[in-house]
């Protein structure tokens, strides 16, 4: 079985800092398409999404020239500000750039957004709607306090497939499921949902986590999402913290044995 990495990044330290990265962790280096090209093709990856890191306008026209130079590379989901009155055109500027054919969804660090209603701002509200009349999709990297405004978003806008980041990185450190459960199954419940199982191995205890700690977490979004609803993505390289490209999806596949979710989910979501 071939399988689709739905969720990686990329990054190089001489062309721009990526200042969320601490002085003295492993990640401040540069990790490129070369370093993880290799460990793709040893794990059985044979297609994947190159995500966005920083909200900065010349990351994406990057992206997706990369994509258009690497066959690894089968998709991008890039940021633009959403807000900007122009949107509409911005985005058709990004798909008429080289590589733009890749340009399937875009994404914004919601997470850091002091206001957990960002989503349903009405400047925000202009911004996914051109993203659907873009025909992309829109990636949530949120937290668990920000689920409500979620599902509030994605009621509001039919029309627009909404993947969920990293389960809405929920706190495996500390074993809590609820509300993050209950708000999961609320976004699950809205058909234009789909859910990443990524990043669960960087939510639990870097240095001693089981699968035992991740699996009350990918089984409560198995039985919301279902498996044609959910997608296997790496987190490469901020899984490395945690663990090895190779254990991260042999960690997934040992948590969820259903094939649409490393491959098929992802074909069809981002039209790769």
């Amino acid at each position: 079985m071939t399988v689709v990495d739905a969720h990686h990044h990329v990054w190089d330290l001489s062309v721009r800092d990526q200042d969320w990265i601490a002085e003295d962790s492993p990640l401040r280096r540069d990790f490129t398409v070369a370093d993880l090209a290799p460990e793709a093709v040893a794990a059985g990856v044979d297609r994947t999404v190159l995500v966005q890191t920083i909200t900065v306008p010349e990351e994406t026209p990057e992206f997706l020239r990369l994509a258009a130079d690497h066959a690894l590379i089968a998709g991008v989901v890039g940021w633009t500000d959403l807000t900007r009155p122009d949107i509409g055109d911005e985005l058709s500027r990004l798909r008429e750039l080289p590589g733009g054919r890749y340009l399937k969804g875009i994404r914004h660090q919601v997470q850091g957004e002091p206001d957990p209603e960002w989503l349903l701002r009405p400047d925000v509200h202009r911004g996914l709607t051109a993203v659907a009349e873009a025909g992309l999709v829109y990636d949530l990297v949120v937290l668990p306090h920000q689920l409500p405004a979620c599902a509030k978003a994605a009621a509001a806008h039919p029309e627009l497939t909404f993947v969920l980041d990293h389960l809405g990185k929920p706190p495996i450190a500390s074993g809590t499921l609820e509300p993050w459960t209950t708000d999961l199954h609320t976004l699950a419940a809205l058909p234009n949902t789909v859910c990443k199982l990524s990043g669960l191995v960087t939510e639990a205890d870097l240095t001693s986590w089981t699968i035992d700690d991740l699996r009350p977490y990918a089984d409560a979004a198995l039985h919301a999402f279902g498996p044609n609803r959910l997608l296997y993505g790496s987190d490469w390289p901020v899984c490395t913290l945690a663990a090895s490209y190779a254990e991260v999806l042999e960690t997934a596949r040992r948590l969820i044995d259903e094939p649409d979710v490393f491959e098929t989910t992802a074909v069809r979501v981002y039209g790769l």
